[in-house]
């Protein structure tokens, strides 16, 4: 994936509000809504959820900088960390040639010259391992339970990002796994952001047993309208000055389509509606859509308006801050 930074169209050293003005921006133009006749729609969707994924995460956008994880968050490989001593012999600088070893009935024996010599050596890493049976000549024993329980393999962790749309509704998407396999996933309708899903089988396989399971983590992106409170979905409602003085029907959007909702007059900023069952899927019960008023001015406001303004100031005066006192 390319620079998460690139994809949100931000400097590296932009703000944090500066990168959710970017993301919100983008969101509503390359939504998959807003271009349904675009194939590539979901997928530049996708890629602008996982840059903000990183960006919009102070923890998960700091480890980025350090290098620390890619550009799809997965850990970048540090090198292998030690005490800064060089190994003597074979590995250090000057040697000619690697030695080989041999463990068997005779004990620990070597062959060649240039090795790994004195203290500290491959004989002590093999007693460090294993006991004194690296010195003994005893062959090492190991049980099943050494290697974890009853020889099973290991859980892996993954994660996977879905639009608002599709956590409400329940998808079928694929997912790539550490292991390198390319599986699909079934996402039930009504999932939360941050639950988890459980493959069973798909994690890392062991030696002499079962493979572990995949725990999948669900993310669901920020969407450019809605806002999710439970099962409940919140929205701004932006309605006109006249709109709201003389009362009208506007449609409203839902996540399965725009509907009619009718403004009473003399309807003041801040008033929520609520539309029943327009919210998530939920165990109990559908949630419903939560509208909050706002009343916008034009973005210019003419002469006539001004004038009508101040007529109202001097003939009809109110003071709606009365109560603040």
């Amino acid at each position: 994936m390319r620079d998460p930074y690139e994809i949100l169209g931000v400097s590296k050293g932009a703000t944090e509000a500066e990168i959710k003005s970017a993301y919100r921006r983008m969101a509503k133009k390359l939504h998959p809504d807003a271009n349904k006749h675009d194939p590539k729609a979901a997928s530049r969707f996708a890629e602008l959820n996982a840059a903000y994924e990183i960006a919009g995460d102070d923890n998960k956008r700091k480890a980025f900088d350090r290098g620390e994880i890619d550009a799809e968050g997965k850990p970048r490989f540090q090198g292998f960390k030690g005490h800064g001593a060089q190994p003597r012999g074979g590995f250090g600088p000057g040697a000619s040639h690697f030695e080989s070893f041999n463990f068997g009935p005779d004990g620990f024996q070597r062959r060649g010259g240039g090795g790994f010599q004195g203290g500290g050596g491959f004989e002590d890493i093999l007693r460090g391992m294993f006991g004194n049976a690296a010195r003994g000549g005893a062959r090492a024993q190991f049980e099943p339970e050494e290697f974890g329980a009853a020889g099973a393999g290991q859980d892996l962790q993954a994660s996977l990002t879905i639009t608002l749309a599709e956590a409400a509704k329940g998808t079928k998407t694929r997912v790539h796994l550490p292991t390198g396999k390319d599986i699909e996933v079934k996402i039930p309708a009504g999932i939360a952001s941050g639950q988890a899903i459980r493959l069973k089988g798909q994690g890392w396989p062991s030696a002499a047993g079962k493979a572990g399971d995949a725990l999948i983590t669900v993310n669901v992106a920020p969407h450019p309208v809605f806002t999710p409170d439970g099962a409940d979905l919140r929205l701004d409602l932006p309605i006109t000055l006249y709109e709201a003085v003389l009362g009208a029907k506007v449609r409203v959007p839902t996540l399965d389509g725009a509907v009619e909702l009718a403004i009473p007059s003399g309807t003041d900023s801040g008033r929520t509606f609520r539309l029943k069952g327009k919210g998530l899927k939920a165990k109990a019960a559908t949630g419903d859509l939560l509208a909050t008023v706002r009343i916008v001015l034009p973005e210019r406001a003419d002469d006539e308006l001004k004038e009508l303004m101040r007529k109202w100031r001097e003939q009809k005066p109110y003071d709606p801050r009365e109560d603040l006192e």
